[in-house]
């Protein structure tokens, strides 16, 4: 039997199964062997024999519902595009944009604003002025002080670094969107 759900709902029932798993997998784990001489605590209900098969079985079944989800998800994914700004992906390209690619730009441009910044701060120090100035002088016999020449657009990294804050934020509420009103069959 299967069942359309939004991908929303989807994502928590992947969840709620992960809980299961583990709870499944503890009462499996709790039951597997006891001492032969004591009285089957479960021996009501069939025996511990036959509840830690049934429970293998449910933990069988519930690990291909997780992989039955995740697929239809991926597929879904991969054949949904989605335009953000002048950019167009698929929701797959946009995920694997978001985790692989993202977190690094947002680092980099971050690097360099923290790269200008200490060399301005190097070179505005007193001692190292009076070093530099003397050496300057020595070499141009003119007292200048030191000029630092960033070879990036400053104004641009930091449109840079804004713009792809907006788009994150952008891409985060579209794959809501997406994932709310989109539905998978599971």
């Amino acid at each position: 039997m299967t069942a359309k759900m939004t991908i929303t709902e989807a994502l928590a029932e992947v969840k709620t199964i992960g809980k299961r798993l583990e709870k499944k997998e503890q009462a499996v784990l709790a039951n597997v062997a006891r001492d032969g001489r004591m009285l089957d605590p479960l021996g009501r209900d069939g025996g511990s024999e036959k509840f830690v098969a049934q429970e293998r079985q449910a933990i069988r079944d519930l690990e291909d519902r997780l992989i039955r989800i995740r697929t239809q998800i991926q597929t879904v994914n991969l054949n949904t595009p989605l335009t953000i700004g002048k950019r167009r992906m698929s929701v797959a390209e946009w995920l694997t944009f978001r985790r692989e690619v993202a977190e690094g730009q947002q680092g980099f441009y971050s690097g360099l604003s923290l790269a200008i910044r200490a060399i301005r701060t190097k070179y505005e120090q007193p001692s190292f002025s009076v070093r530099a100035s003397a050496t300057a002088i020595a070499q141009t016999g003119e007292n200048k002080p030191i000029e630092v020449a960033v070879h990036l657009d400053e104004k641009g990294l930091i449109g840079e670094a804004e713009e792809l804050e907006t788009l994150l934020g952008t891409l985060d509420g579209q794959l809501s969107l997406l994932n709310a009103t989109t539905t998978i069959e599971v």
